[in-house]
């Protein structure tokens, strides 16, 4: 009977071995492993690269709006600022107007000014005891 199975002391240009294959396998299999890992590696570092470059374009866009965002913000309260500063001094002005009609309607009518002055003070010390 014959061994179907070559034995280690085979010649050159018989069969291989079964071990001579699966070391081939082994070693194909590594190389084949070796590649896989370098192209994920290549890929992963090419993602995290593209991943940076995009969270810098955000940063930049994000830095662009918001700078907008506060001038937009500072020239509507520099508006209010004015608004506000012109209605200040118009009320300033109508109050030294009443107080000087006021003034001048007191120097004419003094008697008439005491009293209703001391009808407020009445009224208002009828109001603050109850």
């Amino acid at each position: 009977m014959s061994d179907s199975i070559p034995h280690s002391d085979e010649r050159p240009g018989e069969m291989p071995s079964a071990q001579q294959a699966a070391d081939d396998l082994r070693e194909a299999a590594g190389v084949k492993t070796r590649q896989t890992a370098q192209s994920t590696e290549e890929r992963a570092q090419l993602l995290k690269e593209s991943a940076a470059e995009k969270a810098q374009k955000f940063r930049d866009f994000a830095g662009k709006k918001a700078s907008k965002f506060a001038d937009a913000a500072g020239e509507k309260a520099s508006q209010f600022k004015d608004v506000a500063g012109e209605h200040w001094e118009e009320t300033r002005v109508k109050a030294r107007e009443v107080h000087t009609d006021l003034e001048e309607y007191i120097r004419e009518n003094p008697s008439k000014s005491v009293l209703v002055a001391a009808g407020v003070g009445f009224l208002l010390g009828l109001i603050v005891r109850r």
